[in-house]
């Protein structure tokens, strides 16, 4: 057998590296986050005492020259980059992930830079329409911003810059395993970007554990459950699930399709498009070393990447 090319080889070697840092990140950043006092608690009021609200604090940025969220491209199908954000904040120091944290000034320029590029965020209910209903999409090229975990962080620095450009975002939700003392979103503050800034809910399960291996009972739990549970607090269709660390596999996707989830996202890079497996789609996370000119490259060079596989082969 000849020798994979040498692109393919470090695509595979970036994703292993990818899913190590994920299954260890899931651990770090939110089973141990109250027993080890994370520097996130810090930005939130600190450890076991509850924070009072705090308004969003604006982030300066100027007016994009991207497209006008009021228009209405013409229908074409179309592909998507979606992009993956953890902590809206800078990294602490000693923080052991810190290419999970996005400083809000950079994040707000990365924003920038996107819609100076044509690109218009839209949620992925809106992709699907799209896709299956022949809806139109805002003018520009269609990206979704993504957050996971539900860092309070996103509600108070990432979603007033998103509001201004008019762009929604879509938070992956986690029921449980980050407090608002410890840096997590408030039931208020989703119902705040749910309501007022157009924001997409979907989740990664109730506690995010990884799903691979886990029994029909506790997969059971983990996605009808959970959604159903979101459901009835949030009172949104939660049509789409994340999956913790990025791993799946055929048994995982029997479950989400059981359970109503229109799809799901996974860690392998590229474009989601209409042919692709909606329980595999590609998501780009992004680093505080993607300088905002990086970012907009970076996209652009996922868009040929093969689609993620459908059976999640780990």
């Amino acid at each position: 057998m000849s020798e994979p090319p040498a692109s393919a080889r470090h695509r595979e070697a970036r994703l292993r590296a990818v899913r190590r840092r994920r299954r260890s990140a899931g651990l770090a950043l939110i089973c141990a986050l109250a027993g080890a006092g994370f520097a996130i608690a810090a930005t939130s009021g600190g450890v076991g005492k509850r924070p009072e609200r705090r308004p969003k604090t604006p982030v300066t940025v100027a007016k994009a020259h991207g497209p006008d969220h009021r228009c209405f491209a013409p229908y074409r199908l179309e592909r998507a980059p979606i992009l993956e954000y953890h902590v809206i904040a800078p990294a602490p120091p000693g923080a052991p992930f810190p290419l999970l944290y996005v400083p809000p000034s950079l994040f707000a320029a990365q924003m920038h830079a996107l819609a100076g590029a044509g690109y218009h965020a839209v949620t992925l209910d809106q992709l699907w329409a799209n896709w299956h209903e022949r809806k139109r999409l805002p003018c520009g090229k269609p990206i979704v911003v993504s957050f996971d975990n539900g860092y309070e962080t996103q509600f108070q620095y990432a979603a007033p810059v998103l509001k201004r450009l008019g762009w929604p975002g879509v938070e992956n939700l986690q029921l449980t395993g980050l407090s608002w003392a410890n840096g997590g979103i408030s039931h208020h503050e989703i119902r705040e970007l749910i309501r007022d800034d157009r924001w997409e809910l979907d989740t990664q399960g109730y506690d995010h554990t990884g799903m691979v291996g886990l029994d029909a009972a506790a997969l059971r739990f983990q996605t009808a459950t959970t959604r159903r549970k979101i459901q009835r607090i949030f009172h949104v269709p939660v049509n789409w699930f994340c999956y913790p660390s990025g791993e799946y596999n055929p048994t995982v996707i029997a479950a989400l399709q059981a359970a109503g989830f229109r799809g799901s996202t996974t860690e392998y890079w590229g474009w989601a498009g209409p042919q692709d497996n909606p329980y595999a789609l590609p998501r780009m996370e992004v680093h505080p070393t993607q300088s905002p000119s990086q970012l907009v490259a970076d996209v652009a060079a996922m868009a040929p990447d093969p689609p993620p596989p459908d059976a999640g082969a780990h």
